[in-house]
């Protein structure tokens, strides 16, 4: 019987307050040599997703595939978490590849606190199957270290390491970009974007640095967000864009004179200097008050927003290029940036 408090929709995680005490999962380890505390299977899933709270992409994405594994595990095969076996997750894989019923799992994307949020958008493809294959690996593997449970059954799959590692001959399985018509499309509905107002100018000027930071310098959101403009310094007679990046690791990035003059153009839009001084700490990108930063997440919501208004913009004269336009994301232009130096 489906689990009485998924009955009616799915929810997100932390809508999910607690689970029925009758699920009790075979593969707990004895608590006493557990170094999680967790009591149940909820609590030890945001147990690890804390271990992501520094890189706010990558926890959207693990939270994403593990709420979509434990409302599966409860609503489809009425079990714990930490209850299921290999031939569960063989289940599940085939399962993400067609949610059904489609009316309970799938819908249009919604806010998460909405009483419309699905976990699915439709079925995933293969490249996205092998990703959220990886997340939960990724999640069982961290709950049988911290001695949570007793073993991975991920790790009895005989096929797992084909399942896991994508075939990189084949291109229909490679990471998502846009062409460089595509990229043109959006290039140029940008610069048309209104300027109006003292608040549209404000804006057009933020994407514009935006855009050119994405597809330049090819970082994560999450590095855009926790930078500050002394980042941007002269080097022994160069400009270069120091981070530090996914795992604390230090890297220095050169900046060509397209993004300098980007640099400089946002920062005269500020009111500031052409460039920054050694001590300016001040945010690299910031809200339209020109004074705080802006968070990962807001990084995300005015890219998505933008590309999806591109999408509409071209919809009539190029359908299948608005169809990829509109699903690009953030993380996108790390792969379009990296694949257009490729064609040159």
């Amino acid at each position: 019987m489906p689990c009485p408090s998924l009955h009616h929709r799915p929810l997100p995680l932390e809508l999910i307050r607690t689970l029925p005490d009758t699920l009790n999962g075979f593969n707990r380890a004895k608590s006493n040599f557990c170094h999680l505390e967790a009591e149940n299977d909820l609590e030890a899933i945001m147990c690890w997703l804390t271990e992501f709270k520094d890189s706010p992409g990558t926890y959207r994405s693990y939270r994403k595939e593990a709420e979509r594994l434990l409302v599966w595990s409860l609503k489809q095969r009425n079990k714990a978490l930490s209850h299921l076996t290999r031939e569960d997750l063989m289940e599940y894989q085939k399962f993400i590849a067609n949610p059904h019923p489609v009316e309970y799992w799938c819908g249009q994307r919604q806010p998460r606190h909405s009483d419309h949020w699905k976990p699915f958008q439709g079925p995933l493809s293969a490249s996205s199957q092998r990703q959220a294959m990886t997340i939960i690996n990724g999640l069982f593997s961290y709950l049988v270290n911290a001695g949570y449970l007793l073993g991975n059954p991920l790790s009895l799959m005989r096929q797992r390491k084909i399942m896991l590692n994508p075939d990189i001959k084949n291109p229909l399985q490679q990471e998502r970009f846009l062409d460089q018509k595509t990229w043109r499309y959006l290039k140029k509905y940008i610069y048309a974007m209104p300027r109006d107002t003292k608040r549209q100018i404000a804006q057009y000027e933020r994407i514009l640095f935006l855009f050119h930071i994405l597809y330049l310098l090819a970082p994560r959101v999450s590095e855009v967000s926790n930078h500050c403009m002394n980042s941007f310094r002269n080097y022994r007679g160069k400009w270069w864009w120091f981070i530090t990046g996914k795992g604390n690791k230090h890297a220095k990035i050169p900046i060509n004179d397209a993004m300098l003059e980007a640099l400089v153009r946002y920062r005269r839009s500020l009111g500031l200097s052409d460039y920054p001084a050694e001590h300016d700490s001040s945010p690299l990108l910031r809200g339209l008050g020109g004074v705080r930063n802006i968070s990962a997440n807001m990084i995300y919501r005015i890219v998505k927003s933008v590309v999806q208004g591109a999408a509409e913009s071209i919809r009539e004269i190029a359908p299948h290029k608005a169809a990829v336009l509109q699903n690009a994301s953030t993380h996108w232009f790390r792969h379009t940036s990296i694949t257009h130096q490729d064609d040159v």
